[in-house]
């Protein structure tokens, strides 16, 4: 263990990137104690990332290791994310056909409708808070759509998602169970609300869904919904915010992308590798003994990878700390790698898109309306980005 190394403290949070050079060449592969009291790894290096992630001995059902069956876990672990081969597959299989380039493709112009209604109301303001005004309504009230979730409710998704997402640090405990307890009350009684009268929404293709004559269980239902809920909007909503920031804190880049909006796309990939939404990959055990880069690591251990880490690694990425939207292809780790790669990340780098571009069109003049260091940064050990962004429009 490493006594020294304190993630999740204040100054790691705010910055987390010179720790994380300091582990890749000290410790790329470090056994610490999490927030939450567990014990495990933590890798920092982009190659040692890859090859975690790919590698079937590092697998997400825990239960495989320790005996049982998955009842005993949070009811909110039953998807693809928390799964493995076979089952992965196939609850990957009922879900994707909501995500394919196509279905994505056809919701621009939507996305783009959302997001100037939002601009419009915006436009009468001096200032805004970012998240509250933009970043949190747009995806969800695109992912609410796609899911069929009445959009009175919009916003007890975004308490609920941010209790389990803060409360991944092992803070508010108390408070995360009670939010998990209204959420799953509430889903039962939606699911059957549904059951009664089916629609066109994509809860009610999964209720109908079949693969192979395969259907989803309850709890597999309760489980993917929830990732599609909270990974559905978590994941814009910060790339959006980080996005802003790293324009703003980069003027001559926010000047280049206002010049040359048609480099947006490049804009996402270097925000996505520069300051990604998603700072942590989820859990993963080894499922064998094994010498990992010198490392002892032992069936059960737990695994986790830090992707911005590794999306800071010079032996991957030239000059990484500096911040170039005209940057080549880049084969950042923002969304994962091998069969869990974000089912949602076109969706996520459509609506970042047509955020962003939107925006900066719209308010070419925004500035921080607040001094960087005044920004309070999210607890947790799964999402990077900020809470509020208090933004001066003209």
């Amino acid at each position: 263990m490493n006594p020294k190394f304190k993630v999740f403290s204040d100054e790691f949070t705010k910055n987390p990137y010179p720790a994380y050079k300091n582990l890749r060449e000290t410790e790329p592969v470090l056994k610490m104690r999490f927030p939450d009291g567990q014990e495990g790894w933590i890798i920092t290096r982009y190659d040692d990332a890859v090859e975690v992630l790919k590698d079937h001995r590092f697998i997400k059902n825990v239960s495989k290791l320790f005996g049982g069956s998955m009842e005993h876990q949070s009811i909110f672990m039953h998807n693809m994310l928390f799964s493995d081969p076979p089952d992965h597959k196939r609850l990957r299989g009922l879900v994707q056909k909501a995500f394919t380039p196509q279905m994505i493709s056809g919701m621009r112009g939507r996305i783009q409708e959302i997001t100037n209604d939002l601009l419009e109301k915006a436009a009468g303001k001096e200032t805004i808070n970012l998240i509250d005004d933009f970043a949190f309504p747009l995806p969800i009230i695109v992912i609410c759509e796609i899911l069929g979730v009445p959009a009175e409710d919009r916003n007890k998704f975004r308490i609920w998602s941010n209790s389990l997402i803060e409360g991944s640090n092992g803070e508010h405990a108390a408070e995360m169970f009670q939010h998990m307890n209204e959420f799953i009350l509430y889903l039962s009684e939606w699911f059957e609300k549904i059951r009664k009268n089916q629609g066109k929404d994509l809860i009610s293709q999964l209720m109908m869904a079949e693969n192979e004559s395969d259907h989803l269980t309850e709890r597999e239902l309760f489980g993917v919904v929830t990732l599609l809920i909270i990974a559905g909007h978590e994941t814009t909503v910060n790339l959006i915010g980080n996005s802003i920031l790293a324009l703003i804190e980069h003027p001559e880049q926010l000047g280049l992308l206002q010049n040359q909006p048609e480099i947006i796309h490049n804009a996402i990939e270097e925000t996505l590798r520069f300051n990604g939404p998603v700072e942590f990959s989820t859990s993963r055990w080894a499922s064998e003994d094994l010498d990992f880069k010198g490392a002892a690591i032992r069936r059960g251990d737990l695994v986790i990878v830090a992707l911005n880490s590794a999306n800071h690694d010079p032996l991957q990425f030239k000059d990484p700390e500096i911040f170039d939207i005209t940057r080549e292809k880049s084969p950042h780790l923002a969304f994962g790698k091998g069969i869990h790669l974000c089912l949602g990340a076109p969706l996520a780098r459509l609506e970042g898109e047509i955020a962003i571009k939107s925006l900066i069109q719209r308010f070419p003049d925004m500035k921080l309306n607040i001094s960087k260091d005044q920004l309070e940064w999210r607890p947790g050990m799964i999402v990077r980005g900020v809470k509020e962004i208090p933004l001066l429009l003209k």
